[in-house]
């Protein structure tokens, strides 16, 4: 039985030199901490779960694969965000939840340490690495010109050790005088390797003039070396690509959520654990609030409304109610006053359903607190869309339909950026699909901060 290599682009390498370089802080905040508690496990413990941690976050976004591309930047973000949760919780189960007792300055030394030398482990390393070619795999190349310039450019700013030596054309042709090394047409593909002392091809295949390289392939695997055929598939803006196996099948997967399994396990974390605390926190407000609406006017406290979530899940919306009992009833009577075109969202100015009590919680968004309890039972996120009713559903176009790829939210982008302001439907969608297109644990954040400060405490675009 054949063996398959799983872990053919992980580099282990990098791996130990980020252990290396997290156990070179560890010693660096021991001497600066004159190795007073060097007997205490509890201190190697914080480097081991620390660095444990990050390799884990860092494999999940994928910086140990040696065929990724990131530019600098990417590089900075992937690693700062990897040091940050996992200390963050390194932080929380060690000091909050074990009282560790770990001294301050040992840990504030340790943790500057390891963010300085895990960033050099990062890049100077794999820039070193990249710089010395001695162990680089000797590749040639198959296919265009153009195709041998965007290869070779790629490769410069990923992690494979690869040297491109030149490439073969598909079929005889004349290139100009330029410094792209052409070695030959594909037909002097023996000869090619023998003479350059090839380790691997690259076979670069187009959809739109396939090749058939099943011969060329098999010859190259004859001569004992490594073949890859690079695929150029189909491409659509906004659209990632990835490529996974299926029995002997490769499938080329394309998404344009950028939330993988991991990331919405993320989410879900985050969300779990502050809803409880929301809930917790606005218990007694919820409790006033609920004997106000009761006092207020007839009707149940919570008003339970269908919405449609993701992918068109249709779950419960609760909220207070804010609105006189037969509100719904009265909606159709109300539409011409709508302010949003279309139809596809219901914002009218001065709504004579409203309640004087549903007028205060409105505007202090304290109608919103028992969607919390949404998002402790999974229907709804913190941080998301506006969940849309049914029959907003039914008006929707084929370009609408993607805000609903991701969960429903409390809060989102639209709401902070000036709820009742917006009145154009088209405009509500594209800062819904800006959030779904750079969707990160720090934009959620960012939108959380933004609508306790902005929304609920200035009350901007409520009414």
């Amino acid at each position: 039985m054949k063996k398959r290599n799983r872990h053919a682009n992980l580099n282990i390498a990098y791996m130990g030199f980020d252990i290396l370089y997290g156990f070179l802080a560890f010693v660096i905040a021991m001497i600066v901490d004159r190795g007073r508690h060097i007997n205490d496990f509890s201190y190697f413990s914080i480097y081991v779960c620390s660095i444990v941690l990050i390799i884990v976050f860092n494999h999940n976004k994928r910086i140990y694969d040696t065929t990724l591309f990131f530019y600098f930047d990417r590089w900075l973000s992937y690693l700062s965000q990897s040091f940050l949760f996992a200390n963050l919780i390194v932080t929380v189960l060690a000091f909050i939840v074990g009282n560790c007792e770990v001294g301050l300055k040992f840990y504030i030394v340790f943790l500057a340490c390891e963010y300085f030398l895990l960033l050099v482990s990062a890049f100077l390393t794999r820039w070193i690495l990249r710089k010395t070619r001695t162990y680089s795999i000797r590749t040639l190349l198959v296919g265009s010109r153009q195709d041998y310039e965007k290869i070779t450019h790629y490769l410069r700013n990923n992690s494979m050790s690869v040297d491109i030596i030149g490439y073969l054309a598909v079929s005889a042709f004349y290139p100009e005088n330029d410094d792209t090394p052409y070695l030959g047409t594909i037909d002097e593909l023996e000869k090619v390797v023998h003479e350059n002392a090839v380790d691997q091809v690259f076979f670069v295949q187009h959809r739109r003039k396939p090749v058939n390289y099943e011969r060329y392939v098999a010859l190259c695997l004859e001569l004992g070396l490594i073949v890859r055929v690079i695929d150029k598939p189909y491409h659509f803006d906004q659209s990632n690509t990835t490529i996974c196996t299926i029995g002997p099948y490769a499938a080329m997967t394309y998404h344009n959520v950028v939330m993988n399994v991991y990331a919405k396990a993320w989410k879900r974390f985050f969300d779990i654990i502050l809803s409880i605390f929301g809930i917790i926190v606005f218990a007694v407000p919820m409790l006033i609030t609920a004997i106000a609406i009761k006092i207020d006017s007839k009707g149940p406290v919570i008003f339970k409304q269908e919405r449609v979530g993701l992918n068109g899940r249709r779950f419960k919306m609760f909220k207070f109610r804010s609105m006189v009992a037969d509100a719904e009833e009265l909606k159709k009577a109300l539409e011409k006053q709508n302010r949003v075109s279309g139809g596809f969202m219901f914002k009218i100015e001065d709504d004579p359903r409203i309640t004087r009590v549903g007028k205060f919680i409105r505007k202090t968004s304290i109608d919103e607190l028992p969607q919390f309890f949404n998002v402790l039972f999974g229907s709804m996120s913190l941080v998301g869309t506006r969940p849309p009713t049914v029959d907003e559903v039914e008006k929707y176009d084929t370009r609408h339909w993607r805000r609903l790829s991701i969960k429903p939210g409390i809060t989102g982008m639209w709401q902070t950026s000036g709820r009742s302001e917006i009145t154009d439907f088209d405009e509500v969608v594209a800062l819904d699909k800006e959030y779904i297109d750079n969707w990160s644990l720090w934009l959620d954040l960012k939108i959380l901060f933004k609508t306790v400060f902005q929304v609920v405490l200035r009350k901007k675009g409520a009414y």
